[in-house]
């Protein structure tokens, strides 16, 4: 899998991103002058900009070197939005993407800590833990940062889930964010991120949020999550500005066009 390089930080860029997205109408014009419109999601296309400066010779390398593998716009890769939650559907646990536990019920709904209903209560009637995953399909190496919104009726806890990673967190009776920061195998292809109850468990959770950095940033609601397998570069060459030792400067655009 050729993957788009993290920095030594644990970022995959740094600011200012610019992100643009467009999307497709088909109209179908008739010929009595009425059009029929319809959304074309195969259309969309998304573009990045990312901008670096202060690049250590490492990290230079690293992109150098990707640039040389993706033989500049030749090869398509996997690239994780920076700018977006990884994880799909967040606010819609019902849908299939997520898997839960047998014994682990979900009502949707709930009061969120945002002034919305989009959060929702979980409740584990299993004599053992049960958990709420997603398995996306990026490398199990990078570092991730997974977060998530939760309360109880009681003080409790519940494990936040990465690849064979665990971290134990408080949940309180009022809503607060937990954060997990982990790596997973680095030879894997795929990484599972989610949270599990203990037996007898129930809490109400909203926001849930993976991100490929080393801490949270501000909740994205999501649908089609943000990895991006088949990206591809814009330019057949990285172009490099050095100011000193240890210290360059680049700009890499990347697009992804569901199309293609």
């Amino acid at each position: 899998m050729l993957v788009y390089p993290q920095l030594t930080t644990g970022a995959l860029s740094q600011f200012p991103i610019q992100k643009r997205r467009r999307r497709r109408t088909v109209v179908n014009s008739a010929a009595d002058g009425s059009a029929i419109k319809l959304a074309d999601p195969t259309g969309e296309l998304t573009e990045w900009q990312l901008q670096y400066a202060g690049l250590s010779d490492g990290e230079l390398a690293a992109l150098q070197q990707f640039f040389t593998a993706a033989e500049g716009t030749l090869n398509g890769f996997t690239f994780l939005d920076p700018a977006g939650n990884l994880l799909a559907w967040s606010d819609h646990l019902e849908n299939a993407v997520w898997s839960l536990g047998s014994f682990l019920t979900k009502t949707g709904g709930v009061a969120d800590p945002l002034g919305g209903s989009n959060a929702w209560h979980l409740t584990n009637s299993g004599a053992g833990a049960q958990g709420i995953t997603q398995t996306l399909a990026a490398p199990g190496g990078y570092l991730f940062c997974l977060s998530a919104w939760v309360r109880a009726a009681a003080a409790t806890t519940v494990t936040m889930l990465m690849a064979a990673n665990r971290s134990a967190q408080p949940v309180q009776t009022g809503w607060n964010r937990i954060t997990f920061t982990a790596s997973g195998d680095a030879s894997a292809e795929s990484v599972v991120l989610g949270l599990e109850l203990a037996a007898g468990t129930a809490i109400d959770i909203y926001g849930l949020q993976a991100e490929p950095q080393a801490a949270p940033s501000k909740y994205k609601p999501s649908t089609t999550g943000g990895v991006y397998e088949a990206a591809r570069l814009c330019d057949d060459a990285l172009t490099v500005t050095t100011a000193g030792v240890s210290n360059h400067s680049a700009t890499v655009n990347i697009i992804h066009a569901s199309h293609l």
